[in-house]
């Protein structure tokens, strides 16, 4: 059986952690999420709830499978909606 190399990540706003993984051929997103376990940076991550995807397409169903050099992204919650952001951001420059 041949096995395929991914990355898996996930950023913060002060840093970003990536991690390598070898997974089986056929495996999926869910299958990769799993395989983290306490990897460093990934601790405390919600990785039932939270909103993952492949190379920054949001996806809905962790059985999608994976291909060779994939990067299965986790996201974390908004604290700031973008609209109310750019709001912000335009007061900031008046």
């Amino acid at each position: 059986m041949s096995a395929l190399h991914i990355e898996v990540a996930y950023a913060l706003a002060e840093a970003q952690y990536v991690v390598d993984l070898t997974v089986p051929d056929g495996a999926t997103v869910a299958d990769a999420l799993s395989k983290l376990g306490s990897a460093a940076g990934f601790e405390g991550v919600d990785l039932d709830a939270a909103a993952v995807g492949v190379f920054g397409t949001v996806i809905t169903d962790r059985s999608q499978r994976l291909v060779e050099g994939d990067r299965v992204e986790i996201y974390r919650p908004l604290t700031v909606h973008p609209v109310m952001a750019r709001r912000l951001r335009a007061r900031r420059r008046d």
